[in-house]
């Protein structure tokens, strides 16, 4: 596992007002690591991956089985940040039985005819199950806060400057809710540098085979890069809770976001104290029974 000390520098503490451009993109977050060196340090990260993985299929299996919590992990990150490649590395030993990705596209009429989180509720994991938001109601108080235009069928006088402020406010209300309710949620921002964003989106121009990946919505939020800096600026800060922390995560090097993602859900989930079922007096009376007919046949 890796140190806490490391993982508490990627955590938001509820009330710290923090500044993106003071987190480093890539993998020297500690003057430590820039001595332990890139390579090195690479080498140890898809250790930890794989011990994670590994741990994580495990305690999926209890969470599962002990039935008083659900796992909800929300991704947000900019294009090309890598979502989809940590929610494949991270999760693949997992049982898909109990986990579910839902990845949220464009609101259609019906989502705009509702509140702002009600498709997101319908999506919310059960107990035992692990629910994964690729992308999720965070959308509406970052997409939405740089292109307001979005902002459809509100009733007059809902649009002054409180609005953002009420939205967290609705956000962190909701995630508390969720939070008394046996729902454990991690939230990561995959911290992406506008130059890695600028090499990939190129990679997928070069190559033909990514040549799908890339598409003209992706230049265009691009060109919007500060806005959005600065409106995440704002969600993380104002809705990073005791309940519902945020992990500002370095997306630069895949090796270091995959390793730091699968460690923080697995120690989360260890630290449940997740146990089997026990058996009553009766259910045991009724096992013995079972095998003595069983052994019988």
């Amino acid at each position: 596992m890796i140190k806490k000390k490391y993982i508490d520098l990627l955590r938001i503490e509820p009330g710290k007002k923090i500044h993106l451009k003071d987190y480093d993109t890539g993998w020297t977050q500690t003057e430590e690591f820039k001595e332990l060196g890139k390579d090195k340090l690479k080498a140890r990260a898809n250790e930890v991956l794989q011990q994670n993985l590994t741990d994580l299929t495990q305690v999926q299996q209890l969470l599962y089985a002990d039935n008083r919590y659900s796992l909800l992990i929300i991704f947000q990150a900019m294009d090309a940040a890598g979502k989809d490649g940590t929610i494949k590395h991270v999760m693949s030993g997992v049982n898909p039985q109990g986990c579910q990705v839902f990845s949220f596209k464009k609101p259609s009429s019906e989502d705009l005819d509702h509140n702002f989180l009600w498709r997101y509720m319908k999506s919310l994991p059960e107990r035992g199950r692990i629910g994964i938001f690729n992308r999720s109601y965070y959308e509406d108080v970052l997409v939405v806060k740089v292109h307001p235009e979005l902002l459809q069928n509100l009733p007059d006088g809902k649009k002054g400057k409180s609005f953002w402020e009420e939205r967290y406010d609705d956000i962190n209300a909701f995630e508390h809710h969720l939070e008394r309710t046996g729902t454990v949620i991690l939230k990561f921002f995959l911290n992406v540098s506008k130059k890695e964003q600028k090499e990939r989106f190129m990679e997928r121009l070069d190559r033909p085979e990514k040549n799908w990946k890339f598409s003209g919505s992706d230049l265009a939020e691009r060109g919007h890069w500060d806005d959005y800096m600065a409106a995440y600026n704002d969600a993380l800060n104002a809705t990073s809770t005791k309940w519902a922390p945020w992990y500002i995560i370095p997306a630069d090097n895949k090796w270091a976001t995959r390793a730091l993602v699968a460690d923080i859900i697995t120690s989360t989930l260890q630290d449940l104290d997740l146990k089997f079922p026990k058996l009553n007096d009766e259910q045991l009376k009724y096992l013995e029974t079972a095998r003595k007919i069983l052994e019988d046949e």
